[in-house]
């Protein structure tokens, strides 16, 4: 592919999240080009791929056809992650996959297997590591500004969900807290887990329990360097999308997070307060697209990712081991019991 020759991106699934990385990708990611936009859903990908100057597919077959795209980001429904993986890889296309690349690790393991045998990047959604807090936090491990890590912690805390009966069983685990693990072996690194204990209930919307919904996480990681993690998670922080990190070692302290909207703080009689950021999109739109970019950016030069699928299975066996956590009552190995678990069964 030629240096100067934008890399065609074909996005399959034209949801919340596919909208905004459908706009990142068509106006703020260099040297990418949006060529089309697949989903099943009737006017779905029209309405998306139309105003951005790309085409509408119903059908992702169409979309993996066509001779414009070079690379796919994959943000569909969770459960559809690593079959589009494996498609996309044997069309010989590189992927993008949002987060989790799959419900189990013999999922994500043929993911990484299709993109291997295709010669393809395959890079997962963890925006985290392009945050330039969390990214200048990563570079102070690095270069030993607090010594030995002793505590590790990552939260975080959701403004409400919009209808929490169709959220899937294990979500806290699978779909937000598995950015907090991924944050927490990134911040270590070098250092594995060798057991995980999480507890989980349904506090906010209780109702949905027996559904298999939970609402309220905390986990805690215990890695083979000794350093103990902390991760929490909560679908109701009415005051904003609130994310944290904080790395404690034998020679400071690492805060990540936690920064108002804007640089200002009104103080009345009623207090002091300042204006937080309210969803994701809007927090972490830098990273959203620093990743995008770093992926069209592997594609164009033909090289691995700064984030793979092996970073996606890493994260992915903290999540199912939780869900073998809560099952057991107690602490599990995950080297042991993410293999046992299949995201997809309550």
């Amino acid at each position: 592919m030629s240096a100067v020759q934008p890399v065609g991106v074909g996005l399959i699934g034209a949801g919340r999240i596919g909208g905004s990385h459908a706009h990142l990708l068509a106006t703020r990611v260099p040297g990418a080009r949006l060529v089309a936009v697949a989903d099943p859903r009737p006017g779905a990908a029209d309405a998306l791929a139309g105003p951005l100057g790309a085409t509408g597919y119903a059908e992702v077959a169409d979309l993996l056809a066509d001779p414009g795209v070079d690379a796919v980001v994959v943000t569909a429904t969770t459960e559809a992650h690593a079959n589009l993986v494996e498609q996309a890889a044997r069309a010989g296309k590189g992927v993008f996959c949002e987060k989790p690349a799959g419900l189990s690790l013999a999922e994500v393991d043929r993911g990484i297997a299709a993109t291997a045998a295709a010669g393809v990047a395959f890079q997962v959604g963890f925006n985290r590591r392009f945050d330039p807090g969390f990214a200048a936090a990563r570079a102070a491990v690095d270069t030993g500004r607090v010594g030995t890590p002793y505590l590790l912690r990552s939260l975080t805390r959701d403004p409400g969900l919009p209808d929490y009966g169709r959220v899937p069983a294990w979500a806290v685990f699978l779909l937000t807290l598995i950015h907090d693990f991924d944050t927490l072996l990134w911040l270590n690194p070098g250092a594995e887990p060798v057991s995980v204990y999480a507890v989980a209930d349904a506090l906010v919307a209780p109702e949905f329990k027996d559904a298999g919904l939970l609402d309220t996480a905390v986990v805690t990681v215990r890695f083979d360097n000794g350093a103990i993690a902390t991760a929490e998670a909560n679908f109701s922080a009415s005051y904003g999308y609130d994310v944290r990190g904080e790395v404690f070692g034998s020679t400071g302290r690492l805060e990540i997070g936690g920064q108002p909207r804007q640089a200002l703080a009104v103080s009345d009689a009623t207090g002091r307060h300042t204006d937080t950021p309210r969803g994701d999109v809007e927090l972490f739109g830098e990273a959203y697209a620093g990743e995008l970019a770093e992926f069209v950016a592997a594609v164009r030069e033909g090289r691995e990712p700064a984030v793979t699928g092996h970073d996606a299975r890493r994260a992915l066996a903290i999540a199912l081991s939780c869900i073998a956590s809560v099952r057991s009552g107690g602490p599990v190995d995950p080297r042991v019991a993410a293999a046992t678990v299949d995201g997809r069964v309550r």
